[in-house]
């Protein structure tokens, strides 16, 4: 969700015949060089590669034995990627594999980088444009076996419940004096999510999308789709902007005011609760990232809620 957690595996580190199998999908070659990406969490590969033919491609990779959860999230992106329409904004699948003890993508290397945050007006628009577009695309969702946003979040949206079972000695005294409101809030959040037949991305932030050299924004990254309201993805993409710097009001507009207070309460308790709890295998930086969207949100729930 922001910088790269710096310890995840690269192309060299994976098995000569997981290279081989992943090489026979690229076509044309032998990889002759695999550039590490930085951003998100995962511990596995993520690869930009290319053959000795010049042909190029993405690649991610990961075992369970370094992480399980993110090779069950690997097996979900493979899944939810494949299926997507080739007209929406998103790296085309060229192939993968899940031999038991590795699942490999291999994805369309996007031409692009980032974007820039804290967030500027231009990429800002370029990122709600492509939104649109990916919304209009996949609905209805196109993606079978998936859940429900609401299903895949109601676990999340309990933070504020977890913290006012046990109240750590750290929380903040605005928070410790709002905890009712807060979990109503979050409750609310979540009973809006539980409408729509778009496939929402639900993880939209700086480093799941790319701007391509044209300024349009392709979006990357697809373990945690799921069927839910069309505007979900957007207020996700605000809540980014409120974290890392910019001004989110152009990507609110059309959001009932209510639900985007209730959803980022929602959002917050859930980093509130998360940050303070020991990082999962192979991921140290996640808490870290956690805590700072925590006290990212604080201020605007004091001013909104």
């Amino acid at each position: 969700m922001t910088e790269a957690a710096r310890v995840r595996i690269g192309w060299r580190d994976l098995p000569e015949a997981v290279r081989s199998r992943a090489e026979e999908i690229i076509g044309d070659g032998r990889v002759v060089t695999a550039d590490s990406q930085a951003g998100g969490f995962s511990p596995g590969t993520a690869d930009r590669v290319v053959t000795d033919s010049g042909r190029r491609a993405f690649v991610k990779a990961v075992t369970p034995a370094i992480n399980e959860r993110s090779a069950e999230l690997a097996r979900q992106e493979m899944h939810i990627t494949a299926a997507i329409p080739g007209h929406a904004p998103v790296p085309r699948m060229l192939g993968g594999f899940d031999d038991g003890e590795w699942v490999v993508l291999v994805l369309e290397d996007i031409d692009g980088t980032h974007p820039r945050t804290p967030w500027v007006e231009s990429e800002i628009d370029a990122a709600v444009t492509a939104l649109a577009e990916l919304a209009a695309a996949v609905t209805p969702s196109p993606v079978p076996g998936v859940p429900s946003a609401f299903d895949a979040i109601s676990g999340d949206f309990a933070g504020w419940s977890n913290l006012a079972a046990d109240p750590p000695a750290d929380l903040d005294p605005w928070i410790a004096g709002h905890l009712p409101g807060l979990r109503a809030a979050a409750e609310r959040g979540l009973a809006a999510l539980a409408t729509g037949e778009t496939l929402v991305h639900c993880d939209i932030r700086a480093d799941n999308l790319l701007i391509r050299p044209d300024g349009r924004v392709v979006v990357i990254d697809w373990p945690w789709g799921c069927v839910g309201p069309a505007w979900l993805d957007r207020l996700l993409l605000g809540i980014d902007v409120l974290t890392k710097g910019g001004d989110p009001a152009r990507v609110f507009e059309g959001i009932d005011p209510g639900v985007v207070t209730d959803v980022i309460a929602g959002v917050a308790g859930m980093f509130e609760h998360v940050c303070r709890l020991p990082p999962p295998p192979g991921i140290p930086t996640v808490r870290a990232f956690q805590r700072s969207g925590a006290e990212a949100l604080r201020p605007w729930l004091r001013e909104h809620l």
